[in-house]
């Protein structure tokens, strides 16, 4: 699938960009983002070149992981990522982060609503969940506030800095 832009009114969500290293570097260097997502630890520069410049350019190519960088419409800044991931025909992952500063203005919850709106009509998806690590309260009320229904904990799913961590499961389905 080509790559796709949307937009709301605060934000404009678009595939990264080469000019786009910088930003995605800066902000994977909150400890939150290295210890909650998949990121690299540490995150480094050649980290966020290959973020923009391959991983999401191959997800678009593959139809498998639809990455979208979530950018301020007033100035430019990013706000964060947010992917839809296919995991099975109509169902996909939704993931994302937000950078430490531009956390607690509701862009988190602007972006990821649009996204899983454009993921139930252009992608046909009639589930998509949501997972995250036990104590990342952050997202869980993300998800909920998104209406994402919690449907369990699995547990020691996932080894983050050598130790086994339990992991929140959580959907929404196709209103």
């Amino acid at each position: 699938m080509d790559p796709v832009t949307l937009e709301t009114a605060r934000l404009l969500l678009r595939p990264f960009g080469s000019a786009d290293a910088d930003a995605v570097y800066a902000a994977c260097q909150d400890a939150d983002i290295q210890y909650y997502t998949p990121a690299p630890t540490p995150f480094r520069r050649e980290d966020a070149e290959k973020y923009v410049a391959e991983t999401g350019p191959q997800g678009w190519s593959t139809d498998r992981d639809y990455i979208l960088g979530a950018f301020r419409v007033d100035n430019g800044a990013l706000v964060g990522s947010f992917c839809l991931t296919k995991l099975s025909q109509g169902v996909y992952e939704l993931g994302y982060w937000a950078a430490k500063e531009q956390r607690g203005h509701g862009y988190s919850a602007e972006a990821a609503r649009v996204l899983c709106d454009w993921g139930f009509t252009a992608l046909a998806a009639h589930r998509i969940e949501w997972w995250a690590m036990v104590g990342n309260a952050a997202s869980r009320a993300l998800a909920e506030k998104l209406g994402f229904t919690l449907e369990g904990t699995l547990r020691n799913r996932s080894m983050v800095n050598g130790e086994p961590h339990d992991w929140w499961v959580g959907g929404l389905l196709k209103p």
